[in-house]
């Protein structure tokens, strides 16, 4: 299951000091940043999408993780993405955290984006640039 070869694209992703808890491993809330990262990363530098200007914005509105084996500072992983779900306005991402050179998931996680008019936050059809990026993605 979640292998390294079942995702198309890979983000890299650089493990901090402070993402390390008590118990001496990433904390579980952190890799919810990671995923966030991964997705917007592409998003911004594939899709073209405007974070700062644009007029469709996504926000997440549906999020989980499953945990197999912890990750710690020092660290280096990589993010795999792929999209398992394309609707109108909205796409569910499917994330894996896999140690560089691994091919078994650390963890493995999904969430959904609704793209909003920036102004009316009301759902709005995914723009062309941004739905060609995620057909991409689709598995």
């Amino acid at each position: 299951m979640n292998q390294r070869c079942d995702y198309p694209h890979f983000q890299p992703i650089t493990t901090r000091w402070h993402d390390n808890d008590a118990y001496g491993h990433v904390n579980n809330v952190t890799y919810y940043s990671f995923f966030d990262t991964a997705v917007n990363t592409y998003l911004i530098q594939v899709g073209g999408l405007d974070i700062h200007d644009g007029e469709v914005v996504g926000f997440v509105v549906s999020s989980a993780c499953d945990y197999f084996a912890s990750i710690a500072f020092p660290d280096l992983i990589e993010i795999g993405l792929r999209v398992g779900k394309l609707g109108n306005s909205s796409v569910q991402y499917e994330l894996a955290v896999f140690k560089v050179g691994e091919s078994e998931a650390c963890a493995a996680g999904r969430f959904v984006h609704v793209f909003v008019d920036r102004a009316s936050n009301q759902p709005v059809p995914i723009p062309a640039g941004l739905r060609g990026a995620l057909e991409r993605l689709v598995v």
